[in-house]
């Protein structure tokens, strides 16, 4: 599991992709990179000293980016301890899954009813490869990364800017709620099979079978999750 000191250092590599012309947007973008990674768990506290350190930005620029990402849920501001990454609660992930179903299921929908092939396959299809590699090397945060690039994926394919920026979000949070998961590879590794066979259904052109697929994928992920909560 990676320390603080691990991730405080990792985000050094980010300084010169930020350039003289940092925002606080493009900030909060590298923050919230590094929670959908897995780099960034539950309960980190987050240091304006160590943080504007790394990145070479001042703290009201750092200040911005903590309330950029505080409004998305992703972290919370505890009143004389500072900022920390966001716990979810049992209820968010009922909430998360509810607007996954609407967001995923619904862009495989609309490539159905456009009755067009698909534009954007090869993400979906690199990241099913993605996750396969890194589970033979029994990388579990890779294959927990490539899930979401997978679903990441999914989401494209409706060609909506807004819905792509959206599901970053939405994985973003729900890689805080992955940890609660003791054994993350009794997690993610079954659903290798799953991004699998979703693929091959949407290259098949059966959208109609790959959403009643994905369907019943997030009912038994959701339902995991939440009964891991119900005995944390």
């Amino acid at each position: 599991m990676p320390t603080t000191s691990d991730w405080v250092q990792a985000l050094g590599a980010e300084r010169a992709a930020l350039g003289r012309a940092s925002t606080a947007g493009r900030v909060a973008d590298v923050l919230r990179a590094h929670i959908t990674e897995g780099r960034l768990l539950p309960g980190t506290r987050l240091s304006e000293e160590d943080l504007g350190t790394a990145l070479g930005v001042s703290r009201n620029t750092l200040r911005e980016a903590f309330r950029l990402l505080t409004h998305e849920g992703l972290l919370i501001h505890e009143f004389n301890r500072g900022v920390f990454v966001r716990r979810l609660s049992v209820d968010d992930v009922r909430d998360l899954y509810r607007f996954r179903r609407v967001l995923e299921c619904g862009a495989i929908r609309q490539v159905r009813e456009s009755g067009t092939a698909p534009r954007g396959l090869e993400a979906v299809r690199r990241a099913v490869e993605e996750g396969e590699a890194a589970a033979r090397e029994r990388r579990w945060v890779d294959v927990g990364s490539a899930n979401m690039h997978f679903h990441q994926g999914l989401a494209a394919l409706a060609g909506s800017p807004r819905i792509e920026q959206a599901m970053r979000h939405v994985l973003a949070e729900l890689r805080l709620v992955f940890h609660v998961m003791a054994a993350p590879e009794t997690f993610h590794e079954p659903y290798l099979a799953d991004n699998r066979r979703i693929l091959q259904l949407l290259e098949d052109g059966d959208f109609e079978s790959a959403e009643r697929s994905l369907a019943i994928y997030l009912d038994d992920a959701e339902a995991q999750l939440t009964s891991a909560y119900a005995g944390s």
